[in-house]
């Protein structure tokens, strides 16, 4: 038997399989153990070093929630700012008129094209240089301006990607309705492409989150990875426990944005498919009768 993308294996190869599973289990073992056996010769594994994440609880007032509540500050920001930007972007380069779209294309591509970090430095350097901002809140307008430019512009291809996936009967019956071409990508074609876009846009959000840690690197932006080097420096220098638990953090907050927009499209998925709908026997035949009647 075999299956769209490979042959099914044969007792040989699920033998193979099997050996090379055991292998590969085995060399990721050793290097687990030479990971950790260096480790403890720096005393990184040292009971020391983790306990202040359990006993002492300035470590989370003072430095983790407040770098995760600027974390979370900023990336909701920018999604709050990328989303519908991106989605505007992306529908002006689906338009027909080509004085729209070719303007759309080269700011979309343009920002695309630079890396983040790069946007959030020159945003940094403008609002230094022509704003009266404060320097307390300059690295969050770089940090969020930095990733609406990228963002939307990645998003606006995530949305006309998502379109144009769509069967083109489905623009063809709106225009046949005499929809206009708006009425059509707002009732039509976008409430559809949703359910198709909500991967790749649940992706591209869990992308604003991390890349918020940019801010910290080069902006002095307080978010939740730059606190690493402040509880180092006031807990005995504990770098591996500090980024593990720091880590942890992270994944969390990605699981729960990932599930939530999984159960999101879940639903989606079922709202679209509605029941079909029968008339009940007495209602057919109360219409059979009054046909009988008035055809005598």
């Amino acid at each position: 038997m075999s299956s769209v993308l490979y042959d099914t294996p044969g007792p040989r190869a699920k033998r193979r399989n099997v050996v090379y599973t055991i292998v590969f289990l085995a060399v990721l073992a050793l290097v687990a153990w030479w990971v950790l056996g260096a480790l403890d010769d720096k005393h990184q594994l040292d009971a020391d070093k983790w306990s202040p994440f359990v006993t002492d609880s300035r470590v989370w007032t003072t430095y983790l929630l407040p770098g995760l509540t600027e974390t979370l500050k900023a990336a909701a920001l920018s999604i709050l700012i990328a989303l519908p930007l991106g989605a505007l972007l992306g529908i002006g380069r689906l338009s027909d008129h080509r004085w729209v779209r070719v303007p759309v294309g080269a700011v979309v591509e343009f920002f695309r094209a630079i890396p983040v970090l790069l946007l959030m430095m020159f945003a940094a350097a403008l609002y230094r240089e022509f704003t009266t901002i404060s320097s307390d809140f300059r690295p969050l307008y770089a940090v969020v301006t930095g990733l609406v430019l990228y963002n939307a512009s990645v998003i606006a291809e995530v949305v006309r990607a998502g379109v144009l996936s769509l069967p083109r009967g489905q623009g063809d019956a709106a225009v046949a309705l005499g929809m206009r071409k708006g009425q059509t990508m707002l009732y039509v074609l976008l409430p559809q492409a949703v359910t198709v876009m909500l991967p790749a846009l649940v992706g591209q959000l869990v992308v604003i989150v991390k890349d918020t840690a940019l801010g910290g690197a080069l902006l002095g932006f307080a978010e939740l990875l730059s606190q690493n080097r402040q509880i180092t420096a006031n807990y005995g220098a504990n770098t591996i426990a500090t980024l593990v638990v720091i880590a942890l953090i992270y994944i969390v907050i990605n699981f729960a944005l990932t599930t939530f927009a999984s159960r999101l499209e879940r639903r989606l998925r079922q709202g679209r498919k509605t029941p079909s709908v029968t008339l009940p026997a007495q209602a057919g035949a109360t219409d059979a009768k009054s046909e009988a009647v008035s055809g005598a």
